[in-house]
């Protein structure tokens, strides 16, 4: 028995708006970054203007690259696979064209009060007060879209891709508006509602789990639907999935302390956060195993589909860099890692290796469908992006694993009469040559943003939408 959807099913609208605006962005913040990186290079690039400077540009970069890109990837797929798992339309379409609006208006916000130097300092809640309150506000109309929608699902059941978008939204909610409650002394300035090394335990506490949620739990969601999709096989464990669900959001939140040891947070705390960070490891490799062992029986589909390979390499960068964090958060490997390239390596290793991979074969998946088409305009040009994108990611965390040792070892150099074997000067240029292969490997990976946008839109070009949405009145819902 099965009954037809209506044509009105699902509003695809608001996830074509964000996904074309994840290529947008994506090109922005990559390209932004692949100038940064060339600061350091070539100093001359600063222009002696406050405004194009590394530090008023970095926090640029860093918003562009995981709210924008990253935050428009996670509103584009989680109002997908919400509306497809639920077998409903999202509950309101004007509460979400408000986040998607909303959204757009914190971002060209961060755009233009960054370089001028309006900043909280802290990272990754730079955005002064305005701007947090305006993100606080569309984020809780997001919670309410979503959950609103699996409310009035029409299946029993709660796909586990929706519980680890689900644990996201409420984590982010609670980090933001936590860490960012301060004391507002003008428009676009304010101080933290906490002090010293208090407010450096609650940053962290946000600055890890903003990893651990926004760019890590979100996107096992988009992992959990697209990889079982895309393979045309169901998800290895389903059992495991449950299993990784509920260890992740339960750890993960313990292990802020460990980007503070040896400074005055308590020893315990450090400890504690160091020891948690180390447990982390099995559910990361347990979701890991999980999307891997879901090729199983299909891994010859990887030779022809450019798309799986996105999806699988994704996955092998999560299980290389959640291994690498918690051997990382030892406080030994860290009184050599700490402060130095090693630390940008690893997380570019979840930035351009899992999050970016994953954003990018999860869209050439779903803009097709979203957009009423077979399949995008090219499938070479994906294969191209795939291998820009993979040599661009080894390229640049290389380079900055060598960097990040050197770095370590030479600041720890000393001489028989114990003074320092090597200045800081010293140290930054023996950094160089890692800093040109940074560049490249980063202008690699902004290169295959360009095809992809390229790709997308011929792909958006050659489309219908009104077919799109029709495809959802002939899909049909089998009832067992």
């Amino acid at each position: 028995m099965s009954t037809a959807i209506s044509p009105t099913a699902y509003n695809y609208k608001v996830v074509r708006q964000f996904a074309i605006m994840t290529v947008v962005w994506g090109i922005l913040g990559m390209g932004l970054g692949v100038f940064i990186a060339s600061q350091l290079v070539w100093p001359e690039l600063n222009f002696g203007l406050p405004w194009t400077t590394f530090g008023r540009l970095r926090p640029l970069h860093t918003n562009l690259v995981i709210f924008a890109f990253g935050g428009c990837a996670l509103f584009a797929t989680s109002y997908y696979v919400v509306q497809r798992t639920c077998q409903t339309r999202l509950i309101s379409d004007s509460l979400a064209a408000f986040t998607f609006w909303g959204w757009q208006a914190v971002i060209v916000g961060a755009i233009v009060t960054l370089p001028l130097g309006y900043t909280t300092t802290k990272e990754y809640a730079e955005l002064e007060w305005p701007l947090a309150i305006l993100l606080a506000i569309v984020w809780v109309t997001y919670g309410l879209v979503f959950f609103g929608t699996i409310v009035k699902r029409k299946t029993k059941h709660i796909y586990v891709g929706n519980w680890f978008y689900g644990a996201f939204i409420v984590v982010t909610a609670m980090l933001h508006i936590v860490n960012h409650a301060s004391l507002p002394v003008s428009f676009f300035k304010s101080y933290s509602a906490y002090a010293g090394a208090t407010d450096a335990m609650i940053q962290w506490w946000y600055g890890h789990n903003a990893v651990g949620f926004f760019l890590t739990t979100g996107f096992l969601g988009m992992m959990y639907y697209f990889v079982p999709k895309q393979a045309e096989r169901p998800i290895y464990s389903y059992r495991l999935s449950i299993v990784h669900f509920w260890a992740l959001i339960t750890l993960y939140i313990w292990a802020g302390p460990h980007h503070l040891h040896y400074t005055a947070l308590p020893d315990w705390a450090q400890s504690l956060g160091m020891a948690m960070s180390i447990i982390l490891l099995a559910p990361s490799w347990g979701g890991m195993i999980n999307g891997m062992m879901t090729l199983s029986g299909a891994w010859h589909k990887l030779r022809t589909d450019p798309i799986l390979r996105f999806l699988v390499v994704s996955l092998a960068f999560y299980g290389m860099s959640t291994f690498e964090g918690p051997m990382m958060a030892i406080k030994t490997v860290n009184s050599l890692s700490h402060y130095t390239d090693w630390t940008i390596g690893h997380v570019h290793a979840g930035a351009l290796g899992w999050v970016a991979m994953i954003s990018i074969g999860a869209l050439y998946h779903m803009i097709p469908k979203v957009f009423g088409r077979q399949q995008m305009h090219s499938i070479g040009l994906i294969n191209t992006h795939f291998w820009l994108a993979t040599i661009g990611t080894v390229l640049y965390i290389a380079s900055m694993w060598v960097n990040g040792i050197t770095q370590g070892l030479m600041w720890r150099a000393i001489n028989d009469d114990g003074t320092l074997t090597y200045s800081f000067v010293e140290a930054l240029q023996a950094s160089h040559p890692g800093f040109i292969v940074r560049a490249l490997g980063g202008a690699f990976f902004a290169a295959g943003m360009l095809f992809m946008a390229y790709n997308v839109f011929r792909t958006v070009r050659a489309s219908n939408p009104a077919e799109a949405e029709a495809a959802a009145q002939i899909a049909v819902v089998g009832a067992h």
